[in-house]
């Protein structure tokens, strides 16, 4: 698990093919690697990772055939920067919320403007996502905890302060670029509890039954 806070940015400064799969290596001179052992996790670009290597300020991972399909790796070249983080201890602060570093979807920059003291960032919202956003809720991009300023139907736009914009990639971005994203887990399980075949009586949870505790 982790927080979406990030802790350092990095570099792709390795990329060798095995067969379906692909072996990376992504360099830090930011990242804190003394308390790193192998088979840890590392969030990067919102994608969980599995350190198979340790090596000077850098660490190797595999990708899967599946991960591969599911995220932007395939299209990452030497040279790609990204976003890292160490997985979620049980004494850190939770400073972002709670991510898995499973991609939910691909979402792509629409437009990007900077304003006085921040940046507006528009992305397209793919429709079976769509439901999982809401205003002033929280959800991931490229591994970043930031909240939804505005959603509607097809996209949602963000905020990024000076912080997140000096210590992430976001403000990096190009028009059209696609970004991985993961929905609020919170999200995932009401809908899950919604979805429920077994009826409230018989101890599962439908809309009735929130509105009848002033959930709604």
């Amino acid at each position: 698990m982790f927080t979406g806070i990030i802790e350092a940015t990095g570099q792709l400064t390795q990329l060798r093919r095995q067969g379906g799969d692909i072996v990376v290596t992504i360099h830090s001179d930011t990242l804190d690697f003394s308390d790193v052992k192998l088979g840890d996790s590392i969030a990067t670009n919102g994608v969980c990772l599995t350190v198979t290597a340790l090596l000077q300020n850098s660490f190797r991972a595999d990708l899967s055939a599946e991960t591969l399909a599911l995220t932007q790796f395939a299209t990452y070249q030497i040279g790609q920067k990204v976003n890292l983080e160490k997985a979620l201890m049980a004494t850190s602060r939770l400073g972002g919320h709670l991510v898995s570093g499973h991609v939910d979807g691909l979402s792509e920059l629409l437009h990007l403007e900077k304003t006085a003291r921040a940046w507006q960032l528009w992305f397209s919202l793919p429709p079976a996502l769509a439901p999982y956003l809401a205003y002033k809720g929280s959800v991931t991009i490229d591994g970043v905890s930031l909240t939804v300023n505005d959603v509607t139907n097809d996209r949602f736009r963000l905020t990024i302060v000076p912080h997140t914009a000096q210590h992430t990639t976001l403000i990096h971005l190009q028009k059209g670029q696609r970004v991985h994203l993961e929905v609020d887990l919170i999200a995932r399980y009401l809908e899950r509890l919604l979805l429920a075949k077994a009826p409230a009586a018989a101890g599962g949870v439908d809309l009735a039954l929130l509105k009848q505790r002033g959930f709604l």
